[in-house]
């Protein structure tokens, strides 16, 4: 199990930004493809981004050009930079951790982002 702390979250405004992070309590970082995942109210939780060790990202088609995910290996953080939100992307959102080898997973507790006026 990786322990995950998420921060950044808030209320914006549409067209927007915030910038999410997650730190992982690990010593093994590199096994690890992380991800961000949102669940609105009633809604299933969904995968947003996600990025391997290498650095390939995958994306939700609904924030393709908008979010970019992105990690940092030596501070076994991964980051996801939002812009343009719109209020449709009000969740929770969830910081993921996948271990490549156990096929497990660690998740974070979760950080709020409101778009509102």
């Amino acid at each position: 199990q990786v322990q995950l702390v998420e921060s950044g979250g808030g209320l914006v405004q549409p067209g927007g930004s915030l910038r999410l992070s997650c730190k992982a309590s690990t010593t093994t970082f590199g096994l690890y493809t992380m991800g961000w995942y949102r669940q609105a109210p009633g809604m299933q939780r969904e995968l947003v981004a996600a990025i391997t060790v290498s650095g390939n990202a995958d994306y939700a088609e609904s924030v393709k050009g908008r979010f970019t995910i992105s990690r940092d290996n030596a501070k076994k953080e991964v980051y996801l930079q939002m812009n343009s939100l719109k209020p449709e992307d009000t969740a929770v959102y969830y910081c993921n951790a996948h271990n490549r080898l156990t096929d497990g997973d660690s998740w974070g507790q979760g950080t709020q982002v409101t778009v509102s006026s």
